[in-house]
């Protein structure tokens, strides 16, 4: 098994525990997202997500992580939900070919991105959110020391862009519910 497959399982496992800590179980939830981690990576279930939904980005375990750890709420409100399914309903199709130029061999020889990066990093150090600063740095960290081959990999991947789409889609829904209340 090589460096990657080991990371995705285990990032699978904790990821799955991350979902189970979302459960309204009072003090119990830490126990169940301890034993839902170890069930998803002995039982099976880490191995059946990491070939549905293939490598975790670096970014979803952090939040899985900062779920699991419940110190400090997580980063991923409604507003970065948003900023990320606008991205994706970009970067997607033009990965698939849709397009002119293909934006996924952009993070092979990331020069380019990275400089993007840079004013991206500085907003976020000025604004004073440092959550999401560490965790582009550490996806920074994660692509330099090698866990991944393209850089786009460390920053998002398919099961982020769902769970946007559910944060986006849950407040949607109270929204419109409420709204029937009236």
């Amino acid at each position: 098994m090589n460096t990657l497959s080991a990371y995705g399982l285990l990032a699978h496992a904790l990821i799955f525990g991350a979902a189970a800590a979302l459960l309204p179980l009072g003090e119990l939830r830490p126990r169940m997202a301890l034993v839902a981690t170890a069930v998803a990576l002995l039982g099976g279930l880490a191995p059946a997500m990491h070939s549905l939904f293939g490598t975790p980005s670096l970014t979803l375990l952090q939040l899985a992580i900062l779920q699991l750890t419940n110190r400090i709420p997580s980063p991923f409100g409604y507003r970065p939900a948003l900023i990320l399914l606008a991205f994706a309903a970009l970067f997607y199709p033009a990965a698939l070919g849709w397009g002119a130029s293909d934006p996924y061999a952009l993070g092979y020889q990331p020069w380019a991105l990275l400089a993007a990066l840079a004013p991206l990093a500085a907003a976020l150090w000025w604004h004073r959110l440092d959550a999401w600063l560490l965790i582009l740095a550490v996806d920074l960290a994660g692509y330099a020391g090698g866990l991944f081959v393209n850089l786009w990999d460390a920053l998002f991947d398919p099961l982020l862009v769902l769970l946007a789409a559910l944060v986006g889609g849950r407040r949607l829904l109270l929204h419109l519910i409420a709204s029937r209340l009236r």
